[in-house]
């Protein structure tokens, strides 16, 4: 390892390879898929394990409600209670016969919508939370957009055919796997059963989670199904082993289940997650009122890799910084480079960092 400054950067590479544990890369072989799209993400690194076909846009059915989950639960408003409209109630396709007028908290229209795909609960959630379905279309667009994917477009919450909806398998593995990394997003599609009031009745509904990789698949905890006659089958599922956690995302695919769980096993007898390297702790501060501040990858602590391939870390790091230092001010970047593929990631400050009193200061230069 070398350090260097560059640019008023420390820039330091480090050469890696990888174990001779993992499988070889080409087994087993995936010509058999019989998804028209698929993709496989790590969950903490983002990165691509396995695709096909995997940029072109196709539909997506209920894999829409994902992203409606996901922002439902980061609105931070999940106990508030939602009024039923008409359009809600009356909405097609999949449902939990919701009523108009009825009332509901977020938390438990988002179970309803996760895990029995209730396209009624999708509309009440988009119209609580945006005042309608094209704005909340509008806000899932521009999350797509703040994650810079490109083949992915929203027209609605729910997931029915409508013309311009639909995404890459590629685009929405990412999306789901951004979700998942929030615990209580993640907590809602691991969920086997929900509880939920139903007014006017003596009796709650029980709901029971359509994702039955959650019962077939050792160490499955997400995420959701879907379908209508135009998407074909797809599913988005979940799985973690030793720690490692990966989405799977078929589309348009007949034999969903056993094609899901081939992929996982794939990646899993496949590729390796090695340490991640985080470099130096600390970094120098100029008059602060300490001489370092902690410093933190805003990354993955192991990242995937197959036993065919090497690759290299290269971090850049502001060789000091100067009081004030605010908690999470980037201080450099990780670069983690294998092939053709670069995956960067940001380098904070842990902790503010306040600068030294005025006297303080001029007592050093007396």
């Amino acid at each position: 390892m070398a350090g260097r400054v560059l640019a008023g950067f420390v820039a330091v590479t480090m050469i890696l390879f990888p174990g001779v544990g993992a499988a070889a890369a080409n087994s087993p072989d995936l010509y058999g898929i019989s998804a028209q799209g698929a993709a496989v993400v790590d969950v903490g690194s983002g990165r691509v394990l396995y695709e096909k076909n995997g940029d072109q846009m196709m539909p997506i059915a209920s894999l829409t409600k994902i992203v409606t989950g996901w922002l439902a639960v980061e609105s931070g408003r999940l106990d508030e209670r939602v009024t039923i409209s008409a359009n809600a109630a009356r909405k097609e396709g999949s449902s939990v016969y919701l009523r108009a007028g009825e009332t509901y908290t977020l938390r438990d229209l988002v179970y309803a919508m996760m895990l029995r795909s209730g396209n009624d609960a999708a509309t009440a959630v988009a119209e609580h939370l945006a005042g309608s379905e094209a704005r909340f279309a509008a806000l899932m667009n521009a999350k797509a957009r703040e994650m810079g994917l490109r083949h992915v477009h929203f027209a609605n919450p729910h997931g029915l055919d409508a013309p311009g909806h639909g995404a890459s398998a590629v685009d929405l593995a990412r999306m789901t796997a951004k979700a998942l990394q929030n615990p209580e997003f993640a907590a809602v599609v691991r969920t086997k059963y929900h509880r939920m009031p139903w007014p006017g009745e003596a009796w709650d509904r029980v709901m029971r989670n359509k994702n039955k990789m959650l019962w077939r698949y050792p160490g499955a905890d997400g995420v959701k199904t879907g379908y209508t006659k135009r998407a074909g089958r797809c599913l988005a599922s979940s799985a973690t082993r030793d720690g490692h956690q990966v989405v799977v995302v078929v589309l348009k695919d007949p034999d969903d289940w056993a094609d899901t769980a081939r992929l996982f096993d794939h990646v899993f007898q496949t590729y390796e997650w090695v340490p991640v390297q985080a470099g130096p702790a600390s970094v120098p501060v100029r008059g602060g009122v300490v001489p370092t501040v902690p410093v933190r990858v805003q990354g993955p602590d192991r990242f995937p890799i197959r036993a065919d391939e090497k690759f290299h870390m290269d971090w850049e790091l502001k060789p000091r910084l100067r009081a004030p230092v605010s908690r999470g001010e980037p201080v450099g970047l990780l670069r983690i480079q294998v092939g053709e593929e670069v995956h960067r990631y940001s380098i904070v400050a842990m902790q503010p960092v306040d600068p030294r009193p005025w006297w303080d200061l001029r007592r050093l230069w007396m």
